[in-house]
């Protein structure tokens, strides 16, 4: 489950995303090379393999751990792309391409909006999109819609097998989980799949708070948002805290976490892009990143835990705080904020903005370290958590 949104405005363009997956399901950043393929080349994606370009775009990408496909990501052209899950009344494949490969090649074969949008139908309408997209239910699946943006504007893309429609972006606009274009969306959403992914409460509340938005700071505010009037998550025994961006994991019958959050500004020639490269937003640093020039971030994270991954070594902050945030988070929160502040004052490069970053994890990490704490979560959102930690080996 996922939230993406941009702004377009006579200043140009902004573009968010949180990538919602299971908790365990680390996503590394990855930058990829321009590069030259040789004719008759192919390139293995997720599930099949097609046929490769002559030529391929600089992309960065966050990608979940164990798929060729990227939830997130960029190109060196300016254009950003954000995928969501949707439910719909047509038929799912056995296998093709996932809406995460078809994120990726479009970033690595198109220089605007208009032909990212474009190479997703032509390979929908070539391969189709389908097989198991989940990672502790692999064979979870389903369809997907895009939110295309550059410099210049943004286009929603909507699919249901491979059928598509497209609408292009005025002013604010959300996806979350829910077909949006009204002709599209009656003739397609499955609505019973839709209600259980909390898309349309997520839609209404992005929907309302990116029309305010003006800055990367705002939208990221956004990203961290967990619903009006609420500083930290709330449960529901259904399907956790699934109905705010900001997404926790907890339920019975659905569970997804906010694994990767990005947000890009588009409007100055020189795109710039903010990550969280962890998870859980409302306690992660937004650094900046660029797409060509690619940062050591050490060994890429898995599903299991690993205290040599940034990825891991963040979840474990998480999960501490999480476990009690009103009495535990405040004080890391403020000490968050200041130096996220202080970044984009000073226009901190990406290798110091990180490494500034990780020192403050690595306080807190030690500061926590001899407090008594209890778990402060619902009955069934605390026994959830202790089968994933105990999955991951934390």
């Amino acid at each position: 489950m996922c939230d993406t949104l941009a702004v377009v405005s006579g200043d140009g363009v902004l573009f968010a995303k949180n990538s919602d997956r299971n908790p365990n399901e680390a996503q590394l950043l990855e930058w990829q090379a321009r590069a030259t393929h040789a004719p008759g080349a192919s390139v293995a994606c997720t599930w099949i393999e097609i046929p490769q370009v002559s030529a391929t775009h600089a992309a960065l990408l966050s990608r979940p751990f164990w798929m060729f496909g990227a939830e997130i990501g960029a190109n060196e052209h300016g254009v950003a792309i954000g995928n969501e899950a949707v439910f719909t009344r047509e038929p799912y494949a056995a296998t093709g391409l996932t809406g995460m490969d078809l994120l990726r090649l479009a970033l690595e074969r198109a220089r605007n909006a208009d032909e990212a949008v474009q190479v997703i139908v032509s390979l929908l309408e070539r391969h189709g999109q389908g097989g198991g997209c989940g990672h502790e239910k692999r064979a979870f699946t389903y369809h997907n819609s895009f939110l295309v943006a550059d410099p210049r504007g943004a286009i929603v893309l909507e699919t249901a097998g491979r059928r598509y429609a497209t609408e292009r972006v005025s002013g604010a606009r959300s996806i979350s989980n829910v077909l949006t274009i009204p002709s599209f969306a009656r003739a397609h959403s499955d609505r019973i799949k839709t209600r259980v992914a909390g898309g349309r409460a997520r839609l209404a509340r992005t929907s309302e708070l990116c029309r305010l938005a003006k800055s990367p700071a705002e939208l990221m505010a956004v990203l961290r948002d967990h619903g009006a009037g609420r500083r930290w998550p709330v449960y529901a025994r259904s399907n956790g805290a699934m109905r705010a961006p900001c997404m926790h994991a907890g339920g019975l019958v659905a569970a997804s976490q906010t694994t990767a959050s990005w947000v890009a500004d588009l409007r100055a020639g020189d795109s710039r892009h903010f990550v969280t490269a962890t998870a859980a937003p409302c306690l992660s640093v937004y650094k900046p990143v660029r797409v060509t020039e690619p940062l050591d971030l050490g060994p890429a994270p898995t599903d299991r835990f690993d205290p040599e991954t940034l990825w891991w070594r963040q979840e474990r902050l998480h999960r501490r705080l999480i476990a009690d945030p009103a009495r535990l988070a405040e004080d890391y929160v403020g000490e968050r904020d200041a130096l996220e502040a202080q970044l984009r004052l000073e226009l901190t490069g990406p290798a110091e903005s990180f490494a500034r970053a990780d020192a403050l994890l690595a306080r807190w990490l030690e500061r926590l370290a001899p407090l008594a704490w209890r778990d402060r979560r619902p009955p069934i959102t605390r026994a959830y958590w202790r089968k994933r930690d105990a999955r991951a080996g934390v």
